[in-house]
């Protein structure tokens, strides 16, 4: 909405033309989620705690070890990503160009998967039911709410059906109608799984953080008609814009992994987990970079996996597991790591992760 106030008046004074910049307004963008993030955090932890809002920890008989590590944290303020969100939708607001396409339709899948997470949220701390929606219950409106993003997305005339392949210089796959399906599982399979690493201090939105910055530049990239033919890859005229909503996330992820850090004094919940790693599939989707975000985003994939093989291995191995306990964070921990140490470690992960996704941008 400043946007167009400010650029508005560029008649009146040059200076008002820098508005125009995604890069200038995705640095307004970053900067003004921060902020938000910063200021309204306490407000936001006092009104939980005041509500008794509190985590609810995983029973003993499933991990004693891992419940005896996570005691203390029961109760602390969760459903966090209440405050993710509203700075996100604030920023983006704020800075971008509602009249796009990309934009109002990431801001609706964000709200919806920040919705179902809620939900799940709820369940899990009225009903006193760790599972909180289920599989199903979880499955089926994001399947919903990505096919509708799916749909949209192979009726794009940029592109259509065509996947982007990294690695290959002008090579693109045409999925024809099953690119719907695939990306219902790119968006579904990252929000997911962005949710199954939410389980140590600040590990998730750190690692979300690095991924929307990525994904950041390589929205940019791909709405820029210039950079984009120089890298030989797919243009996607208003995909720039998209810069702008990862910026938000950026600055609202900073915001609150100021409040999420090791010991943390409050967690986002299913309500920020499942959204932002649906949010950030949406885009991935748009750009058509969804290879890339088993790259950026390696550590969910790897979480996510962790997660498949101790249930396979369970039921198809007579109750042999794989790991102490999964996800693979948690295994690390009972394994005797300490937390900041896992954390600051899957971060390292996470930024080599990330600048490697970017240099794939030369490596064709």
């Amino acid at each position: 909405m400043l946007y167009y106030l400010l650029y508005s008046l560029k008649d009146i004074h040059s200076f008002f033309n820098i508005f125009k910049y995604i890069t200038f307004r995705a640095v307004l963008a970053a900067a003004t989620a921060f902020v938000i993030s910063i200021i309204f955090g306490p407000v936001l932890i006092r009104r939980l705690t005041q509500l008794k809002i509190g985590q609810q920890l995983r029973p003993p008989e499933e991990c004693l070890d891992l419940y005896k590590l996570h005691s203390n944290k029961a109760g602390t303020p969760t459903m966090g990503g209440i405050l993710i969100l509203l700075s996100i939708v604030v920023s983006v607001l704020l800075w971008s160009d509602m009249g796009n396409k990309y934009i109002i339709l990431s801001l609706i899948a964000m709200l919806v998967l920040g919705a179902i997470g809620f939900v799940d949220d709820y369940i899990k701390l009225t009903k006193k039911r760790s599972k909180g929606l289920g599989i199903l219950g979880k499955f089926i409106p994001q399947a919903l709410i990505a096919s509708f993003i799916g749909c949209f997305a192979y009726a794009d005339p940029s592109l259509g059906g065509r996947v982007d392949i990294p690695f290959l210089k002008d090579v693109v796959w045409n999925l024809g109608l099953f690119y719907i399906i695939f990306a219902v599982l790119v968006i579904v399979g990252s929000s997911n799984a962005v949710n199954l690493t939410d389980g140590l201090d600040g590990l998730a939105i750190g690692c979300v953080v690095m991924a929307a910055l990525a994904y950041m530049i390589l929205s940019y990239v791909s709405g820029n008609a210039v950079f984009s033919k120089y890298l030989f890859i797919p243009f996607i005229p208003g995909s720039g814009e998209l810069a702008i909503l990862c910026a938000g996330i950026v600055g609202a992820g900073l915001g609150f992994l100021w409040f999420n850090c090791f010991p943390a004094s409050v967690f986002m919940g299913d309500v920020g987990s499942l959204s932002l790693g649906g949010v950030i599939g949406v885009t991935a989707v748009f750009i058509r970079k969804e290879f890339l975000l088993v790259i950026v985003g390696g550590i969910f994939v790897v979480e996510a996996v962790s997660v498949i093989l101790q249930v396979g291995s369970f039921r198809l191995r007579g109750g042999k597991r794989i790991f102490k306990v999964a996800p693979l964070h948690h295994h690390f921990q009972v394994s005797g790591w300490p937390e900041s140490k896992v954390i600051v470690r899957f971060w390292i992960i996470g930024i080599i992760l990330a600048v490697f996704t970017l240099a794939t941008l030369k490596i064709r």
